[in-house]
């Protein structure tokens, strides 16, 4: 998940990305504007709100589904996102409303405005908290790659938590603190092609590991590693594949920054931004299908949860591998902030309404968001675990949920046309794919502890 920024003389819009959501800085921002983004700066915006952290989880969650499993998967939820898109799109045209807790308050009233606002705020939480994991598993990791090979022993610098505070307090809650930081837009488009780049290194280093992997590897503790560990599987069931769909669903969600983008839209106009949508969707799947794929025929079933820490044993100062690393943590270290502005918005406007800027205000929500997101991310063992936890609850109500029932709230529609049976059943959808998923993640944690 990562950010990306829209600028304009008027506005500060940026959005977040696998999970994601936007902010509007300015009043005017909520405005349709003619002569906006142009048609491929749209699709970018889109392709930067969609890709994030989730690409790290998903060779593990083919691996716990089988290649052909985690490809009708990874189909379904993927068309599910476009579809719900085209509902939300098809509401904006009708209402003229352009803001998901909006959209959510005139279908149930203020409820329904605080239940989105505090799904925007429990998801950005958890987006944030997959960041910072990553920065604690990765960060050790890249500055012992960058030193001499005799530098040895247990350096301060080889515990990931104390060096996660560090940056927390150094870098990520300086940047938090500001109250415009729409700056950090600029840097955070590199992101796209840090993922770019990411698939790349994951598809060439798939010849760089042999198979059967070493058998006196003491980190991934393989007793009897074989040829027929090298055999890819197509499909797999086990409780580890109920963090499957959770994974894809945090990997897709893009819906709180569709219509922000959308009222950028040169020309804005419903079938205009559903092809804008459709291709971000396509070049997202085709990038997480590529890198998960390749990633997964690189390990079989023993990849890790967070894939890059799979290869430190067997590449540990690969040159490609330290890059890629740099990449993915110079571009989560840029988004935490980004990400965290929205989840601070939620958390005034829940509490305290519309009342003016107070820097008392400003200061005591960014120290508790970053200190429950810090805990989260020390605390929780797997990243697997926030992929699943967040992806189970609020992504699968922002994603599959929320649009339909706010289009068979709002919409004129008969309940028999073709677009309200299909909202209906994208609730469906959502629903037994949240209950389930999270009672087996619980019921999974129960009999692991």
């Amino acid at each position: 998940m990562c950010v990306s920024v829209t600028m304009s003389t008027n506005t500060d819009c940026y959005n977040e990305r696998s999970g994601e959501t936007e902010a509007l800085l300015e009043s005017d921002a909520a405005r349709p504007r003619v002569g906006g983004a142009s048609f491929s700066s749209s699709v970018f915006n889109l392709i930067n709100a969609i890709m994030g952290s989730g690409i790290l989880g998903l060779a593990y969650a083919m691996a716990n589904t089988g290649i052909v499993g985690f490809c009708i998967l990874l189909l379904l939820v993927s068309s599910l996102a476009a579809y719900s898109i085209h509902l939300l799109l098809t509401l904006c045209d009708q209402t003229g409303i352009n803001s998901y807790e909006d959209l959510g308050g005139r279908a149930l009233q203020h409820s329904g405005k605080v239940v989105v606002g505090l799904s925007i705020l429990i998801q950005n939480i958890g987006a944030m908290a997959s960041y910072l994991f990553i920065l604690k598993s990765e960060l050790p990791a890249a500055i012992s790659s960058l030193l001499s090979p005799e530098t040895g022993g247990h350096a301060w610098y080889e515990n990931g938590r104390l060096l996660l505070i560090i940056v927390t307090l150094c870098v990520v809650l300086p940047l938090s603190l500001l109250p415009r930081i729409g700056f950090l837009g600029y840097t955070s488009s590199l992101a796209f092609f840090f993922m770019l780049y990411f698939a790349v290194v994951i598809v060439v280093k798939k010849w760089s590991i042999p198979c059967p992997l070493p058998q006196n590897v003491s980190s991934f503790q393989i007793s009897n590693s074989s040829d027929s560990d090298c055999s890819p599987k197509l499909f797999e069931i086990s409780s580890k594949s109920a963090f499957a769909i959770p994974t894809m669903a945090f990997s897709f969600l893009c819906h709180t920054a569709i219509l922000p983008i959308y009222c950028e839209l040169d020309r804005p106009t419903k079938t205009r931004m559903q092809k804008v949508s459709n291709i971000s969707i396509c070049v997202s799947f085709l990038v997480y299908l590529i890198s998960a794929l390749f990633g997964y025929l690189t390990f079989y079933g023993h990849v890790d949860s967070e894939l890059l820490l799979s290869y430190d044993t067997y590449l540990p100062r690969d040159i490609m591998v330290m890059t890629v690393r740099l990449a993915i943590l110079l571009s989560v270290l840029l988004t935490v902030p980004l990400i965290h502005f929205p989840a601070r918005k939620s958390l005034v406007l829940l509490l305290c309404g519309g009342q003016a800027f107070s820097w008392f205000i400003h200061i005591t929500a960014t120290l508790s968001i970053l200190g429950v997101v810090l805990l989260m991310a020390i605390f929780v063992p797997d990243i697997s675990n926030v992929f699943g936890v967040v992806g189970s609850t609020t992504s699968s109500c922002l994603l599959f949920i929320f649009p339909g029932i706010f289009y068979l709230k709002i919409s004129d529609q008969p309940l028999r046309s073709v677009h309200a049976v299909g909202a209906f059943l994208l609730v469906v959808f959502g629903l037994m794919m949240g209950v389930i998923s999270f009672s087996v993640i619980v019921i999974t944690w129960a009999t692991n502890s």
